[in-house]
C-alpha cells in the first residue's frame, strides 16, 4: 500500500511537470537527495522515476516554451567547462568501461543542473528550490537526531544509500543542510514553522555528531569559527558557541570521544595512512597524465605504478585528490573555480542585502551558502564526494539569486513614474 501511495504521488508530480516544468526540478531534487522511492518502498529501486521526471521536465520546457539562459553567471560557466573537461578526459581513462557509468551519472546531474538554472527564475521558485534541498536532507537529520538522543549516542547513524549511504557522507550532507534550514528559518514569519525549523537544525546537528564522522567534526568546527568571525557581536557569539559545545559534546559517550581522539593519532590509523597513500597516488598520476586516470583509478595496477605503498589500495577520500587523480590538474582547477566564483557571488549578494532592505533575503542566502561551502570544502578534504549534487545545486542558487538581485536593483533604480 505504501509503495502505491509513493508511486501515485510521484506520478502526479511527473504529469504536473508537463504543465509547470519548474515543479519537475523540485521533484528531481527530492528524488536525488532523499530517494523517497527507495526509502519508503520495497521495490522502488527498480522504478525509473528519476528518468521519468527528467524526461517530462524537458518535455514541459519544450511544450510551455519556458526557460532562460542557464549560463547567466560565472559559476554556471565554470560548471559547464568542468563538465566538458570530464567529457574530454573520459576517452583517455585507464579503465574506460568502469569509468563510463560514473561519467553518465555525472552528466545526468549536470544536465538537470542546467535545466534548474533555466527554469528557476524568481524568488518564489528559488525559495521552493532551497526548501526542496533542505527538507529532503533535513528528514534524515530529524530521524537521526531522535535516534541519537534515544540511544544516548551509543550507535552510529548511517545514510540511506546512494551518494550519502555512509556515515561520513551523510554527515557532510547534513552540515551543508543546516545553513539552508537557517535561511528558511529567517524567511518565514509563521511561528510554528520557525519552531519546526529550529528543532530541525538542532536535531540535524545532533545527527552529525551521531555519525561519528571525524571529518564532519572538523567541518563543524570550521563553520563555527567562520560564523564567529563574521558575527557583529563576537563576544556574545563566542560565549554562546562555547556553552552550546560544552552541553552537546559533554553528553556524548566515551567511545565517541575515543573516535574523535584518533584525529591526532593518524600515524597509527590504517585508514588515514591509506588515504595519504591514495593522495600521493593521485598526485603522481596527475603529474604523469594531463587528463588524469579517469573516474576509476582505484586498482592495484595503478597503485603499483603511482603510489608509495602499492599494498594500500584505497579510495581518495578527498574531493581535491579525487578530482586531481581522476581528471588531472586542469580538472582540479576548474572544480575549484566553481566554488571560488560562487563564493564571490555570495559576497556580492551579502553587500546587496546590506545596501537594499528589499534584498535582505539575498544577503541572507549568500551568507548561509558561504557557511555551507565552508562545511563542504573542509569536510570534503576527507571524503570522495566531488560529484555530489548538493554543492553544485548551491552554486546554482547563487547564480539564480544574483540574477534576480540584479533585476531587482535595476527596477529599484528606475524613477517612480517609470516603474508605474
Amino acid at each position: 500500500m505504501r509503495d502505491l501511495v509513493v508511486l501515485l504521488l510521484i506520478a502526479a508530480a511527473v504529469l504536473y511537470a508537463l504543465r509547470q516544468p519548474w515543479i519537475g526540478i523540485l521533484v528531481w531534487t527530492n528524488l536525488s537527495l532523499m530517494s523517497p522511492h527507495i526509502e519508503f518502498t520495497y521495490g522502488g529501486a527498480s522504478w525509473p522515476v528519476a528518468t521519468a521526471v527528467a524526461a517530462t521536465t524537458m518535455l514541459g520546457m519544450l511544450f510551455q516554451r519556458q526557460g532562460s539562459n542557464p549560463l547567466r553567471g560565472a559559476p554556471a560557466v565554470a560548471i559547464l567547462l568542468f563538465a566538458l573537461w570530464l567529457c574530454i578526459t573520459l576517452p583517455f581513462s585507464l579503465y574506460f568501461s568502469d569509468s563510463l557509468p560514473l561519467w553518465e551519472r555525472s552528466m545526468k546531474i549536470f544536465l538537470m543542473l542546467f535545466m534548474t538554472l533555466a527554469l528557476i527564475d524568481d524568488r518564489k521558485k528559488l525559495n521552493a528550490y532551497v526548501a526542496a534541498m533542505a527538507l529532503s536532507l533535513g528528514y534524515y537529520g530529524l530521524k537521526g537526531g531522535v535516534f541519537t538522543i534515544i540511544t544516548a549516542g551509543s550507535y552510529r547513524v548511517w545514510g540511506p544509500g546512494g551518494f550519502i549511504g555512509g556515515n561520513n557522507e551523510l554527515a557532510l550532507a547534513l552540515i551543508m543542510t543546516i545553513p539552508l534550514l537557517r535561511y528558511l528559518h529567517l524567511q518565514t514569519t509563521h511561528k510554528w514553522a520557525r519552531h519546526g525549523l529550529a528543532a530541525a537544525m538542532a536535531l540535524t546537528a545532533v545527527t552529525v555528531l551521531g555519525t561519528y564522522s571525524r571529518g564532519a567534526f572538523l567541518g563543524i568546527g570550521c563553520m563555527a569559527i567562520f560564523m564567529w568571525w563574521k558575527a557583529p557581536n563576537k563576544l556574545g557569539w563566542g560565549l554562546a558557541l562555547l556553552l552550546l559545545s560544552a552541553v552537546v559534546l559533554g553528553s556524548m559517550p566515551d567511545h565517541w570521544w575515543d573516535r574523535m581522539n584518533t584525529i591526532q593519532d593518524y600515524e597509527e590509523d590504517d585508514s588515514a595512512l591509506g588515504r595519504i597513500n591514495a593522495w600521493w597516488n593521485a598526485y603522481n598520476l596527475a603529474n604523469d597524465r594531463i587528463t588524469g586516470g579517469g573516474f576509476m583509478i582505484y586498482f592495484p595496477e595503478v597503485f603499483a605504478v603511482y603510489s608509495p605503498d602499492p599494498a594500500r589500495v584505497h579510495a581518495a577520500h578527498s574531493i581535491y585528490f579525487q578530482v586531481l587523480g581522476e581528471h588531472g590538474w586542469i580538472g582540479l582547477l576548474l572544480f575549484l573555480s566553481i566554488f571560488a566564483l560562487a563564493w564571490r557571488n555570495c559576497s556580492t549578494l551579502i553587500r546587496a542585502g546590506r545596501e537594499q532592505p528589499e534584498l535582505l533575503w539575498a544577503g541572507q542566502l549568500g551568507a548561509m551558502i558561504q557557511v555551507s561551502m565552508i562545511g563542504y570544502l573542509s569536510t570534503g578534504a576527507f571524503l570522495s564526494l566531488s560529484y555530489f549534487d548538493l554543492p553544485y545545486n548551491m552554486a546554482a542558487c547563487v547564480v539564480i539569486a544574483l540574477a534576480i538581485t540584479k533585476s531587482s536593483i535595476r527596477h529599484l533604480q528606475r524613477p517612480r513614474w517609470q516603474s508605474a
